[in-house]
């Protein structure tokens, strides 16, 4: 597998973006946004869009909300690969969350995921996330409102588990 990179996306990876977040099936779990939401967006300073590489292929994206916010409290909004199933997931997550602990002050990462997607469910838990409870009804998904499963990671824990000194 060739290794992954992360960069901000910009206007011109759009088009990869938005087809990924169309993927079949993607609908009934990861969300999508129009163009001009996505534009609105990059351009904002409250959300940052990542997009991972494999050399210079893109295989993937993540929407954060509240990147390097005062709270220091960081929403993984969407993540989603073009190609699921090849463990790109996993490791885009990882990078993410890498990205997010070294580039910010964040202190807490989180995410909300359908209590049904068990394989993203596996990811998340993989990568350190902890699962803390159900927000009833939180998410307005296909015009219907759902569950959401509250799932995070904080920055004491991430240090503990790479064995980084806290503050380093």
């Amino acid at each position: 597998m060739t290794a992954l990179t992360l960069r901000r996306a910009t206007e011109a990876d759009l088009p990869f973006v938005m087809a990924t977040e169309r993927r079949e099936g993607y609908d009934a779990l990861v969300g999508r946004w129009d163009e001009a939401r996505h534009r609105a967006a990059l351009r904002d300073g409250r959300h940052a869009h990542l997009l991972g590489q494999a050399g210079a292929e893109p295989i993937g994206f993540a929407i954060l909300r509240d990147w390097a916010s005062e709270e220091r409290v960081t929403l993984i909004k969407r993540i989603a690969v073009a190609a699921p199933g090849q463990g790109w997931g996993r490791l885009l997550l990882s990078h993410v969350v890498e990205a997010a602990f070294r580039e910010t002050p964040a202190h807490r990462l989180w995410l909300g995921v359908f209590p049904e997607n068990l394989r993203a469910r596996r990811a998340y838990e993989a990568v350190g996330f902890v699962a803390e409870g159900v927000a009833r009804g939180s998410a307005f998904f296909g015009g219907l409102h759902r569950d959401e499963l509250i799932m995070a990671i904080l920055r004491p824990d991430w240090e503990k588990a790479r064995g980084v000194h806290p503050g380093a």
